[in-house]
C-alpha cells in the first residue's frame, strides 16, 4: 500500500513539473519564405522557395507574459522540480543553477549572456529548461553535429518526458547529411555503380530509405565519412529542383524544414547558423525560420566558424564537381549531346591546368594583391581558359529548347563559380586576407574576413535582443575580454561559474623542470624520454597532443619502439574509427593534433593522462593569423597580448580539458614546454587553468598514480 501511494506521489509530482512547464504559452511571429539550406562548404546562393509555408495564428498566452512559469530555484534547487523527477539519480549543483538563473534572466529580461561552466555542471539543462519556460523560439547552436545528436536523443526525451510533453524539437542540418529520394529512384533505374561494395551499400540505402522517417545519413552506421556513393545520392541544393520536383511533398528536406516551422526549440550547428546568417546578409534568404534568442553552446569556436561563412573560397574539387553532376544529371535526362559532354570535359581539362601552377608544397600561403596580380598575368592563358569553359557551358544550356529546372541550377552553379573566382583574383578588399593552400590532391584558393566581430555585432547582436554564449573556455585570466572583442559582443552580462570538480585531488599538473627549450634542437629528444617515462607510470591509457603534425609524426617515430602499449596515430584511419579503437583497447596511448583538442569525450581510467608537447600557439606565418596581427598593430594595440596568448591559452584549456569529465576522474597532465615557467607570459596560462596539484618531479606522479590504486582497491 505504501508503495502504491509513493508511486501515486511521484507521478502527481511529475505532472505538477509537466504542468508548471508548459503553462508558459508561446507566441510566434508570422515566418519569411524560407529556402533549402545552401551545402554548407560552398556558400551556394539560391533563389527562395515561392511556396510558403504558412503556420496557424499564435495564440495569445492568458497573461499577456506568457503564462506562470516556475523559478529556477523551483527546478533545480535542493528538493526541487528535477531531483522530485530524478529520484535517486540526481545531485543538486549549486554552479547549475546560478547558470540556468543567468540563462533565464536572459530570456525574461532581453540581454546577453557570456557563461563560462566547466565540464559537470550540467549545463545543457541548464540552458534548455530556461529556453523552454522563455515562451519563445529559441535556437540551440552547438559545435558539431555530434552534439546536435546527442541533445536530441538524450536530453530533448528527458525534458519531454518529465517537465514539457507537448514541447516541440527540430533538428537542422545541411542538406548534404540527406537522401534525395530523386537521385535514389534514378540510381535504381539506371544503375551507376562501381564494384560490389557500392552495389550492396546501394542496396541497404535503399532498404533504408522505405523505412526511415527522416532520411538522415547519421542513421547509416555503415558508410563511411567519406563515401563517393552518398554523394551522388545526398539532397544538396546543387543538383536540386526545388517545388518542381516530383518529390517535393515526400522530401526529407522538405520535412524538416516544416518541423523547424513547427517547433519550440531549433537545434542546428555552428556551420548552419553562420551559413544562415551569411545568406540573411547578402538578402538570398534564409535557411531557419525566424526565432527571437540563440543559445551558443561550445562558443569559443564561433570566430573560427563565422570566418569560414563571410568567406569565399574555390578548389579544384568545386569544378570536378561541377563536372560530374552536370555529367550524371545529362545522362539521367538522356541529353547528353556530345557537345555538352565535350564542355564537361573541357572544364575538368582547364581546372587541371589552371590549379597545377600553384606550386607543388603542401601548406597554406599569403596570396596579396600582387601575387594574385602577378599569378594571373604569368598564367593568363589557363584563367582565362578556366573562365571560359565555365562560361561555355552556361551558354550551351541556354542555347537548349528544353530547359529542364535541373541544369538551370547547374548553370546558375557555374556562373557563381565564375564570380567567386574573379572576386578571388581580381578584388583587394580591405577587410580579407585572402590565402592558398594545398592539402593532399586538393588546392584551395580563399578570402577570409581578418575580423568578424563587426559583421557580428551588426548581423548578431544587435539584431536579436538575446544571445547567450556558453562554453568550459571563454575566460582568458579570469575575464572575458578576448572573446567578447572577437566576436563584437559589447554589452553583456558576465558569469564565471564556480568548478564542480575536486581538481587539486582529481588532477596533478606535471611540468618538467629542465626540459631544453622547444626551440632547442635537443627538444624532441628529451620531449621522448618524458613521455616514454610518463606513459610508464600511466599504463599507457593517454593522449599525447601536438600543435603540428611534423611534430606529431616526430615524436611518434621516437617513442614507438620504446614501449610495449598499443599505439594510435592521427591520420592512419578516420577520426571516429580511432577514437573507438582508443576506448576499447587497453593501454592505448593516441598521437594525435588539433582535431583532438576538444570535442573528445573519455570518462573514466581508459583516458588518465593528457601530455602536451607545448604552449599551442597559432603558427605565425598562417595568413589569417599574420592578418590579424598587423592589423592590430595598425591600430596601436599589443597583438601578442589580446590575440596571440589568449588564443593560445584557451586551446590549452580545451586540450586539458579531455582528461577529467566526471567527479570520480583522476589523472596527470603534462605540458612538455618550459615556457609556462620561464617567460612573463607563463603565467596568464596558469592563472587560466583550474587549480591542479602542481609538480616538476616525476616521483610525484608516480605517486599520484599509485594512490589511485589503492583508493581503487579500496
Amino acid at each position: 500500500m505504501g508503495k502504491r501511494q509513493a508511486a501515486t506521489s511521484r507521478k502527481r509530482e511529475k505532472s505538477d513539473v509537466a504542468e508548471a512547464i508548459a503553462s508558459s504559452e508561446r507566441v510566434y511571429s508570422s515566418l519569411e519564405d524560407e529556402v533549402p539550406s545552401p551545402q554548407l562548404d560552398e556558400r551556394v546562393r539560391e533563389e527562395r522557395y515561392e511556396e510558403d509555408f504558412r503556420e496557424e495564428p499564435a495564440r495569445p498566452s492568458e497573461n499577456g507574459n506568457g503564462g506562470s512559469a516556475p523559478t529556477m530555484q523551483d527546478v533545480f534547487g535542493p528538493g526541487g522540480l528535477l531531483e522530485r523527477c530524478m529520484i535517486g539519480g540526481y545531485e543538486h549543483r549549486p554552479a547549475q543553477l546560478e547558470m540556468a538563473e543567468a540563462v533565464h534572466n536572459a530570456f525574461t529580461e532581453k540581454h546577453h549572456a557570456v557563461v563560462e561552466a566547466g565540464t559537470g555542471t550540467g549545463k545543457t539543462l541548464a540552458y534548455l529548461l530556461p529556453a523552454i519556460c522563455s515562451g519563445r523560439r529559441v535556437v540551440i547552436s552547438t559545435a558539431t553535429k555530434s552534439l546536435q545528436e546527442q541533445l536530441y536523443q538524450k536530453d530533448i526525451p528527458f525534458l519531454q518526458k518529465h517537465f514539457a510533453p507537448e514541447l516541440k524539437v527540430a533538428v537542422m542540418k545541411g542538406r548534404s547529411n540527406f537522401l534525395c529520394r530523386v537521385k535514389a529512384h534514378q540510381m535504381a533505374d539506371q544503375p551507376m555503380l562501381k564494384g560490389l561494395e557500392e552495389i550492396d551499400a546501394f542496396r541497404q540505402i535503399n532498404d533504408w530509405a522505405k523505412l526511415t522517417e527522416t532520411g538522415d545519413r547519421a542513421e547509416l552506421t555503415f558508410l563511411s565519412d567519406d563515401s563517393d556513393l552518398w554523394m551522388r545520392l545526398d539532397a544538396r541544393r546543387d543538383t536540386c529542383s526545388g517545388q518542381k520536383c516530383p518529390e517535393f511533398n515526400q522530401c526529407f528536406v522538405t520535412a524538416m524544414h516544416q518541423r523547424a516551422k513547427n517547433a519550440d526549440l531549433i537545434i542546428v550547428n555552428h556551420h548552419l547558423f553562420f551559413a544562415d546568417l551569411a545568406l540573411k546578409q547578402d538578402d538570398f534568404g534564409s535557411i531557419l525560420p525566424e526565432y527571437s534568442a540563440v543559445v551558443f553552446d561550445e562558443a569559443h569556436e564561433m570566430e573560427d566558424v563565422a570566418s569560414d561563412y563571410f568567406g569565399r573560397q574555390i578548389s579544384n574539387y568545386r569544378f570536378d564537381e561541377l563536372a560530374r553532376d552536370v555529367d550524371q544529371t545529362l545522362r539521367t535526362l538522356r541529353l547528353g549531346s556530345a557537345a555538352l559532354l565535350r564542355k564537361t570535359q573541357r572544364i575538368r581539362e582547364r581546372s587541371r591546368e589552371f590549379f597545377d601552377s600553384f606550386p607543388p608544397r603542401d601548406g597554406r600561403f599569403p596570396f596579396t594583391g600582387p601575387e594574385r596580380a602577378a599569378f594571373v598575368e604569368h598564367n593568363r592563358e589557363a584563367y582565362d581558359a578556366l573562365a571560359t569553359s565555365l562560361k561555355g557551358l552556361e551558354t550551351e544550356f541556354a542555347a537548349l529548347t528544353q530547359k529542364p529546372e535541373e541544369l538551370t541550377r547547374l548553370a546558375r552553379r557555374s556562373f557563381e563559380i565564375r564570380q567567386e573566382l574573379s572576386f578571388l583574383f581580381e578584388s583587394n578588399e580591405k577587410n580579407f586576407v585572402y590565402w592558398y593552400e594545398r592539402r593532399n590532391k586538393g588546392v584551395f584558393i580563399a578570402a577570409t574576413p581578418i575580423d568578424v566581430s563587426r559583421i557580428l555585432r551588426e548581423r548578431l547582436f544587435e539584431t536579436f535582443d538575446t544571445v547567450v554564449l556558453t562554453s568550459a573556455t571563454l575566460t582568458v585570466g579570469g575575464r572575458f575580454e578576448y572573446i567578447r572583442q572577437r566576436v563584437g559582443l559589447d554589452h553583456t552580462k558576465e558569469r564565471s561559474l564556480p568548478p564542480e570538480f575536486d581538481w587539486a585531488h582529481q588532477a596533478l599538473l606535471y611540468t618538467p623542470r629542465t626540459i631544453p627549450d622547444v626551440r632547442n634542437p635537443g627538444f624532441g629528444a628529451a620531449a621522448a624520454d618524458e613521455i616514454v617515462n610518463l606513459l610508464g607510470l600511466s599504463q599507457g591509457r593517454a593522449f599525447c597532443l601536438f600543435t603540428s603534425y611534423s611534430q606529431m609524426k616526430d615524436l611518434f617515430e621516437r617513442v614507438r619502439n620504446r614501449v610495449d602499449f598499443p599505439l594510435l596515430l592521427q591520420g592512419t584511419a578516420p577520426r571516429s574509427v580511432l577514437l573507438e579503437r582508443f576506448k576499447n583497447t587497453p593501454g592505448a596511448v593516441l598521437f594525435a593534433t588539433a582535431s583532438f583538442w576538444q570535442g573528445i569525450d573519455v570518462p573514466g581510467e581508459q583516458l588518465s593522462c593528457v601530455i602536451v608537447d607545448r604552449l599551442p600557439f597559432a603558427v605565425p606565418s598562417d595568413p589569417i593569423v599574420a592578418a590579424r596581427v598587423s592589423a592590430l598593430q595598425e591600430e596601436g594595440r599589443n597583438p601578442f597580448a589580446e590575440f596571440q596568448v589568449p588564443q593560445a591559452v584557451l586551446a590549452l584549456k580545451q586540450g586539458f580539458g579531455r582528461l577529467i569529465r566526471t567527479k570520480t576522474d583522476r589523472g596527470v597532465l603534462a605540458l612538455l614546454d618550459s615556457r609556462i615557467e620561464r617567460m612573463p607570459y607563463g603565467k596568464i596560462f596558469l592563472e587560466s587553468l583550474p587549480r591542479y596539484a602542481t609538480t616538476h618531479d616525476l616521483q610525484d606522479v608516480e605517486r599520484f598514480f599509485q594512490s589511485g590504486k589503492k583508493s581503487q582497491r579500496a
